[in-house]
């Protein structure tokens, strides 16, 4: 896809659940919104120079040595041109999945993704406050996945462009019509199924997963759609006052010590004795 359309299509997303969020808000502000959204965007801009610099010099190249080789799963399979598209973004989904599973049971790996799970709102400005350092650290796995699928310079692409627009609607703090939802979230992440993994419930935080597809949570058991949104408190136990998660010591956060991630500064962890619905039905 043209750098220029991609670019087009992602800001003016982020500008109208920007505006949707101020008119249908799901989740009560808990810092003021324009501290917030700055502060996000301040590490987006670090975050897009490391892409620059780390992801888009290695990756691409290797997408296109896959092209003229056809080396790679998919290259060994005489698909149309448009199946073989279809299915390389469907499996760089799945194994987006994998990764961001990994990230959450690696204590080596979870360090460089808490700066995401920290911020005390979540909206779409969430979407683009992923620490320089994950995406970095994101890299060889990315190879690995572009090697292993064989996934084409245009299917990358697409992909990419598709994950965009698909973590910022689901980071959005948009209130859906309910009944509308709930269908559209056995397709795809939506914004209450994917509040539910940004609570500070440890139980809640380890569902959720999929970023793009949500039949990845439902094959794996992950999925959990039972909690009711105004019962969600948004980030991690360990980090629950606005002075400590400042744009600075977020900045630094992967490289310091960290306290336990689910011990509360007053002791304990937070937990849900009783959901009112089956872990199948989203509520309101």
């Amino acid at each position: 896809m043209a750098g220029w359309l991609t670019g087009l299509l992602v800001a003016g997303e982020f500008c109208l659940l920007v505006a949707l969020e101020w008119r249908r808000p799901l989740r009560r502000n808990v810092e003021p919104k324009l501290r917030h959204v700055t502060r996000n965007l301040a590490v987006a801009v670090l975050s897009a120079l490391a892409v620059r610099s780390a992801e888009t010099p290695i990756v691409q190249p290797f997408s296109r040595m896959i092209e003229r080789r056809k080396l790679g799963f998919l290259k060994q399979l005489p698909l149309p041109r448009a199946l073989e598209t279809a299915l390389a973004v469907v499996l760089m989904d799945y194994t987006l999945y994998i990764w961001h599973r990994l990230m959450h049971r690696s204590e080596l790996i979870w360090r460089y993704h808490l700066p995401h799970h920290v911020d005390l709102d979540l909206d779409t400005s969430t979407a683009v406050r992923f620490h320089f350092s994950e995406l970095v650290l994101s890299v060889p796995w990315r190879v690995g996945q572009v090697v292993l699928i064989g996934v084409s310079p245009s299917a990358l692409s697409i992909w990419q462009t598709a994950l965009m627009l698909s973590i910022l609607f689901h980071h959005s703090n948009v209130r859906l019509p309910i009944n509308f939802e709930t269908r559209l979230c056995r397709f795809i992440a939506t914004p209450r199924l994917h509040g539910i993994h940004h609570s500070v419930v440890r139980a809640e935080q380890e569902s959720n997963f999929s970023s793009g597809l949500t039949l990845w949570d439902m094959l794996h058991g992950t999925m959990k759609l039972n909690v009711p949104q105004e019962e969600i408190t948004i980030g991690v136990p360990a980090y629950r006052r606005a002075s400590e998660v400042r744009l600075p010591h977020v900045l630094v956060m992967p490289f310091i010590e960290q306290r336990p991630t689910w011990q509360l500064p007053n002791d304990g962890q937070p937990s849900r004795d009783f959901t009112p619905a089956p872990t199948h039905q989203l509520l309101a």
